[in-house]
């Protein structure tokens, strides 16, 4: 269940009382764990996989409730805002518009400058705070471009430049370093109480940065750049038969090579900055630490790219050795090589396991529940698929027909037929069993939270308010009980 489709006032979801209600419901119902989208800044497109910040939190989060209690912002300025009229859909246009003027006015009443906590907060995060807090501020002087766009002094951030920049936008500086304070401060607020109810949070960290964003900015050396600072090359997905040319990601190629030499400490310092927010991460595209796929710089589609090595285990070997064993998800769908199916197995981390892609009735595969080993996480489907009941109505008649065959789903009516799955999920012997809270809600197509490849319908999707229901609460929780969930 994204954060952002949590029924919190205002338009889109927050760290608001109504993300403590859904933790409430969440013990009620007998759940252990919360998995989240990235929580990183949006950019165009509103993708979570696309953000200004690896290490910064959305300003979008922050709760005008929590604002409002301090003091700061009034609830008749909340009023005067349109956030957008329809409360399962956010209008993101309409956020964009209205929020950062709203977080503005509590900023300007703030005081911040003079709070010990906000001086320690930014102190401890120095190490990027400053670049972000910088990064954001001159792009909005640049109406928002991305740094490609701006003056080669403050692009190549030239020390002069940068130096003037400090000055000149000191204001607006401090305002993206309120923001981050404000985030980082409500939501270990509400990551504290989930923990206390015996929840854990599974956070999620995409393999790349946007090349639009404070990391590639500050530090072009990371990755696959030229003397221009222009990617030599770029992130995606070959033809496969989701799409016949591919998936064109855009996103910067790390330089692996100096990534070596340097213990992959800027590695380290991202994912201990992950394992601060959550409980568990769960780390996209895991097959790209094996061989990711390189795309040219500039073509339109994604045909003419390589396969080419990554860093393999020496990575996870390096954060063993400097963070410990921490709890990890590896995200290994799609076609898996040998050599990445015997990473995943050196890790030891549990991978994935989606009841939607089981029947496919042309062959035997590994998300069948019957060839599952213990160590995996199931979910009946992502949230780059279908829901369950959009999807089982949208398959061929011979998938379907194995589905009714295997699920034994003769004479079970379409009210009932997610149900079903999440029963065969429970019933798995997978240690983890995840299901999307559409799936739970037993909703169809209109409730998808992204179809990939495709641009102005994704991550919209709100839940109505009271949907997590008493009765829904008391059936998830046998349900757990019963297979020992």
């Amino acid at each position: 269940m994204p954060v952002t489709a949590i029924p919190s006032e205002y338009g889109i979801g927050c760290f608001s009382k109504e993300a403590y209600d859904f933790v409430d419901a969440l013990a009620e119902a007998g759940q252990s764990c919360w998995q989240i989208l990235p929580l990183g800044p949006t950019s165009y497109g509103d993708s979570p996989y696309q953000s200004f910040s690896t290490f910064a939190g959305n300003p979008y989060f922050i709760d005008p409730q929590t604002l409002i209690k301090k003091g700061w912002i009034t609830k008749e300025e909340c009023d005067s805002y349109n956030f957008g009229k329809n409360k399962e859909k956010i209008d993101y246009g309409k956020i964009w518009e209205s929020r950062f003027l709203l977080l503005k006015s509590a900023f300007k009443h703030s005081k911040i400058s003079d709070s010990a906590d906000f001086k320690r907060f930014v102190e401890a995060n120095n190490d990027w705070l400053e670049d972000y807090a910088m990064y954001m501020a001159v792009k909005s002087s640049y109406d928002n471009k991305s740094w490609a766009e701006w003056d080669d002094d403050i692009r190549l951030r030239k020390p002069e430049a940068v130096e003037k920049a400090r000055k000149e936008h000191a204001e607006d500086i401090l305002f993206y370093e309120f923001l981050q304070f404000e985030f980082d401060e409500e939501w270990k607020a509400l990551k504290k109480y989930a923990n206390e109810k015996d929840i854990e949070i599974i956070g999620d960290i995409p393999i790349y940065v946007a090349f639009d964003s404070a990391d590639a900015w500050a530090s072009p050396e990371l990755f696959q750049f030229d003397e221009e600072l222009k990617p030599k090359a770029v992130a995606g997905c070959p033809p496969d038969a989701f799409s016949a040319t591919g998936q064109l990601w855009g996103n910067p190629l790390y330089d692996w090579d100096y990534h070596k030499k340097t213990g992959f400490a800027w590695w380290l310092k991202r994912l201990s900055k992950c394992f601060e927010w959550y409980d568990v991460v769960r780390i996209d595209h895991f097959r790209g630490f094996d061989e990711y796929y390189s795309i040219p710089y500039g073509a339109k589609t994604a045909i003419k790219g390589k396969w080419k090595k990554g860093p393999g285990y020496a990575l996870f070997a390096e954060m063993k050795k400097k963070l410990g064993d921490r709890p990890v998800i590896a995200e290994d769908l799609g076609f898996l090589t040998p050599s990445v199916l015997k990473l995943v197995k050196r890790t030891g981390y549990p991978g994935m396991k989606i009841l939607q892609f089981a029947f496919d009735s042309r062959d035997d595969s590994d998300y069948q529940p019957h060839n599952y080993k213990n160590n995996c996480v199931v979910y009946t489907g992502t949230h780059d698929n279908e829901t369950t009941r959009g999807w089982f109505n949208s398959i061929n008649k011979k998938d379907r027909e194995y589905a009714v065959r295997y699920l034994h789903l003769e004479g079970v009516t379409e009210d009932k037929i997610a149900w079903e799955f999440i029963r065969a999920a429970y019933m798995s012997v997978a240690d983890l069993c995840v299901i999307p809270m559409q799936d739970f809600l037993n909703l169809g197509s209109e409730a998808r939270i992204n179809e990939p490849s495709t641009l102005g319908k994704n991550w919209q999707w709100r839940m109505k308010k009271n949907a997590f229901s008493k009765k829904l609460r008391k059936n998830i929780a046998a349900l757990a009980k019963l297979y020992a969930r």
